[in-house]
């Protein structure tokens, strides 16, 4: 039995109950379209004391920031979570993605998991902090469109001088199944494109393919080198071509071919030098342009903050949880840029093998979890 205490729970509703109702909003990616979601969050903080802002990097793609002082010097604590989703995928499911079904102790829906549950989750906890007596740190909600498309939201409020302000550390409640994640890969993806001359196709002498010149180029990556050592938990950088595209019909050669590569980056590798690398090894016939440019993240399992997550964690958990990494990339890129410094945590309470799953799930008892977890170490940051 979780135990139900501040804030929006005092009046009935739980972490489950606002994930359902999250769930409501069709924020597919795209188009995204964020907005009324974010405003029915925003709403909910300003009737709990926060400060709420509102930022759009498009129209209807509206990110929030919500802001709850503190009375000391010290810098507050920062939780973070998008509110996008990606589709629906092309097998039928087998619930209403929308409808926020609860059975057998699964919520399901299309970001149940991947991570309407893990704002859910904050959000309440945050506002259980709120009622209580004035904090000494304060909190920040940084709460986000655009993420599954590269983070665009979250580099919008980076590119917005003060925006984020200074936050002394941050948690990304992507689902990880209440477990801590201390750093994740990067994400360098490209468009390459070659060119030929189109000419019919029984008399392929006189023009150039183009999707030939994709293929050489494409079979020669297996012999490309990041020449980069090993990281010690997310191991080595990856490369993979994951679409490509040419020509317009079957009997003419190829003037234009496209190809999508795929690169995950450890932290601290330079994008920059890879591109090169990478433009280099392609030569002339190849033109590369950046799609998504998200560097890696990475905090020390050693820092305090961490061993004092660790701690906490500990107590819900029945065992002290070892610290991981992922492969795939967060919106915590992004804050590391404006937190420089600060430790960082991805923590949350959906389940990553369900992320952009047909029939997505969550536990009901993670959620409530992750409630009390995000709870504990905000008391602990802001002295309530």
């Amino acid at each position: 039995m979780v135990r139900i205490k501040e804030g929006l729970m005092s009046v009935g509703r739980t972490a489950t109950d606002l994930t359902r109702e999250l769930l409501h909003f069709d924020t597919i990616n795209p188009p995204g379209q964020e907005r009324a979601c974010a405003e029915y969050l925003g709403k909910l903080l300003e009737e709990s004391g926060f400060r709420i802002d509102f930022y759009e990097f498009d129209q209807d793609r509206t990110s929030l920031i919500a802001r709850l002082p503190g009375s000391g010097a010290q810098p507050p604590l920062c939780f973070s979570g998008h509110i996008d989703t990606v589709p629906l995928g092309q097998a039928p499911w087998t619930v209403d993605p929308f409808a926020g079904d609860v059975e057998g102790g699964k919520l399901y829906g299309r970001g149940s998991s991947d991570m309407k549950s893990g704002v859910a989750a904050f959000v309440t906890a945050a506002i259980g902090i709120a009622s209580r007596s004035e904090p000494t740190a304060g909190l920040v909600l940084a709460i986000t469109a655009g993420e599954e498309n590269g983070c665009e939201g979250a580099y919008d409020l980076v590119s917005r001088e003060g925006v984020l302000g200074h936050a002394g550390a941050f948690v990304v409640a992507e689902p990880t199944s209440n477990l801590p994640v201390v750093g994740h890969k990067g994400a360098l993806w490209l468009e390459a494109r070659t060119e030929g001359v189109t000419a019919h196709g029984s008399m392929p002498e006189q023009g150039v393919n183009a999707i030939y010149k994709a293929t050489n180029a494409i079979n020669s990556l297996d012999s490309f080198s990041f020449d980069v050592p090993p990281h010690p938990v997310l191991g080595v950088p990856t490369l993979n071509v994951g679409h490509i595209s040419g020509g317009l019909n079957i009997n003419s050669i190829p003037d234009a071919c496209v190809f999508g590569i795929d690169i995950r980056t450890i932290p601290k590798q330079s994008h920059a030098e890879v591109l090169e690398s990478l433009d280099v090894h392609l030569g002339q016939e190849v033109e590369l342009r950046t799609l998504v440019d998200v560097e890696g993240l990475w905090t020390s399992p050693e820092d305090p903050w961490v061993r004092d997550v660790v701690e906490i964690l500990t107590g819900f958990l029945g065992g002290c949880p070892q610290p991981s990494g992922a492969s795939y990339f967060t919106d915590g890129s992004a804050l590391a840029q404006v937190y420089s410094g600060s430790p960082g945590l991805i923590l949350g309470p959906g389940e990553p093998g369900m992320a952009h799953q047909t029939d997505e799930y969550c536990y009901v008892d993670r959620v409530e979890q992750a409630v009390l977890i995000y709870e504990r170490i905000a008391s602990r940051w802001c002295g309530v």
